[in-house]
C-alpha cells in the first residue's frame, strides 16, 4: 500500500435536504483536503478517492495499451461523471444530482471503506448487493487470504 490511505469501517447516515453528505471524519481526514468523487462502475454506487489514488487510476489508464473508440468512450463517460471536490468547514459535500441518479441515491446512504476508496452506496441498493454477495468466503480461500 506503501504511502496511500487505507479506508475500512462504514457508516450508515443520510443526505441532507440540500443533497449535502456529511464525510465522516474517519474518512475526511484520510481523504485530504481535495479529492474526486466517480461513479463506480460496474457498481451502482459512487467512489471518493484521495487525490493520490486517483492520480494512479489516471495513469492507468493514460498507460492503457489500447486507445481506440472504447476506450476513449469510457474516459469521456467516466470523466463527465467525476467531480474535483471539498468538504465545507462541516464536513459536508454535496453530491451532483446526475451522480446521485446514478447510484439511486435519494436520502440514506452507506459509506463503507473500500481499501483504497470510500464507496457511497444508496442504504436500499447496499442492503441488496450485502444479499447477493455469494461464495465469498470461497473467494477469499481462493485468494489465498484464509
Amino acid at each position: 500500500m506503501g504511502d496511500r490511505p487505507l479506508f475500512t469501517g462504514s457508516v450508515d447516515h443520510s443526505l441532507d435536504d440540500k443533497g449535502r453528505l456529511v464525510v465522516p471524519a474517519r474518512f475526511r481526514e484520510r481523504l485530504g483536503a481535495g479529492f474526486f468523487l466517480t461513479i463506480a462502475e460496474p457498481d451502482p454506487c459512487l467512489a471518493l478517492y484521495p487525490a493520490g489514488a486517483w492520480a494512479e487510476v489516471c495513469a492507468r489508464l493514460e498507460a492503457a495499451p489500447v486507445k481506440d473508440a472504447r476506450y476513449r468512450s469510457y474516459v469521456r463517460h467516466l470523466f463527465a461523471h467525476t467531480e474535483e471536490l471539498s468538504c465545507d468547514a462541516q464536513g459536508r459535500l454535496v453530491i451532483p444530482a446526475a451522480l446521485r441518479s446514478y447510484a439511486g441515491i435519494e436520502k440514506d446512504v452507506v459509506s463503507i471503506g473500500s481499501l483504497t476508496r470510500v464507496e457511497v452506496w444508496a442504504k436500499d441498493q447496499h442492503a441488496k448487493h450485502v444479499r447477493d454477495r455469494g461464495d465469498l468466503p470461497d473467494f477469499a480461500t481462493e485468494l489465498g487470504l484464509f
